[in-house]
């Protein structure tokens, strides 16, 4: 887990100190150029990047003529919204000229929370990497107001990595990893290179210092590997200061890597057939019970009752006709949708309910067998 190489998919995310030069408000364009060749890289290695970047608001600042010291809320989002612009045609043009496709997409803390958005969310990044496509996602400051902000890239990049089950978030900083104290203050300061539990003596090492290393940085760092951790993901933080810094990361660089106890697929499983509550229940056929322990989703032609009141994103219980409990799942429809299309095949749901939704009931990653 503890190598850039072995991941099928990671979440890479940048920072604008690192995107945008501070003295003059311009794309550090030479930095970006050595990321872009990275991406390639790996993409052509067969392994699946989502981008978290920040610097819109960096960047829409001095094209709008607004001050770096302005704090009023409404300029931030209008420096966003125009620089937000400016940052998706930079990576659409370094990354095309690499023959690589782009798509932006913008996302609030309520986009994660709330699981119909997230399951939404979670669809159309799985659909873009299938398409071999990068994502290059941002907060929507926009839009968002504090209620409902993130308010730093370190935690929205660990949701998205526990969102799309990647196996490795990468936390570019200004600092190549967490060290004993301060390397700001204390020479003789050691780089702790593994982390495999977050107790409360290491979290105490983010908060050794107001520098990025400390408060303004380290600790939201420490909160996105507990995230990725709890979710079977590995993070590793290292310095984004150079040219090609994963190829840096790879050839053994400094930086520190937390480490899970359990693979991305585990973590999920276990969240969805132990941690929520079922608003329902789905009773299936035999020929569907087959299918489900076979590793497949659950179409609307196996299921022959369903009980409950549930919305889409909610989490049903999947019984067989004997009446054992199999399964648990997220449904991508709800209860009355799934009254509706029960029973009925796939090619038959659009007319049954005047649009053309999933396929499945419930997919399979979004499906926990409870005797697996």
């Amino acid at each position: 887990m503890s190598s850039l190489q072995g991941a099928a998919r990671l979440v890479l995310k940048i920072g604008s100190s690192l995107l945008v030069d501070k003295a003059t408000g311009k794309l550090n364009r030479a930095w970006l150029e050595s990321v872009a060749d990275e991406l390639a890289r790996l993409q052509q290695r067969g392994q699946q990047v989502l981008v978290v970047s920040s610097g819109a608001i960096a960047l829409g600042r001095p094209y709008l003529g607004l001050a770096r010291d302005q704090r009023r809320l409404e300029d931030a989002q209008a420096a966003a919204a125009a620089g937000q612009i400016l940052l998706a045609h930079a990576y659409q043009d370094l990354l095309e000229a690499r023959g690589i496709r782009i798509a932006q997409v913008l996302l609030t803390l309520d986009d994660t929370e709330s699981r119909r958005r997230y399951l939404n969310a979670r669809g159309t990044l799985e659909t873009l990497l299938r398409l071999n496509v990068i994502p290059v996602i941002n907060e929507n400051d926009t839009v968002a107001t504090q209620e409902i902000r993130y308010g730093d890239n370190d935690r929205l990049g660990a949701r998205v990595a526990e969102m799309t089950s990647a196996d490795v978030l990468v936390l570019l900083s200004d600092v190549d990893g967490l060290y004993d104290g301060d390397p700001t203050l204390n020479a003789a300061a050691r780089l702790i290179p593994e982390v495999r539990e977050l107790t409360p003596e290491i979290e105490a090492l983010a908060g050794a210092s107001a520098t990025e290393f400390g408060s303004g940085g380290m600790v939201t760092k420490l909160m996105a590997a507990r995230i990725c951790m709890n979710a079977g993901c590995a993070t590793v933080i290292a310095s984004g200061k150079r040219l090609y810094p994963l190829r840096a990361i790879e050839e053994g660089a400094n930086c520190t890597w937390f480490l899970p106890g359990r693979t991305p697929r585990q973590a999920r499983k276990q969240w969805i057939a132990g941690m929520l509550v079922p608003r329902g229940t789905v009773t299936v056929d035999e020929g569907a019970e087959q299918a489900l322990r076979a590793g497949s989703s659950l179409l609307p032609v196996g299921i022959v009752d369903v009980t409950g009141e549930f919305q889409s994103g909610d989490a049903v219980t999947i019984r067989s006709r004997a009446g054992r409990d199999l399964a648990r799942g997220l449904v991508a429809y709800s209860s009355d949708e799934a009254r509706r299309i029960r029973g009925r095949r796939s090619e038959e749901l659009p007319a049954l309910l005047g649009y053309s939704g999933r396929d499945e009931l419930i997919h399979r990653d979004n499906l926990a067998l409870l005797d697996a």
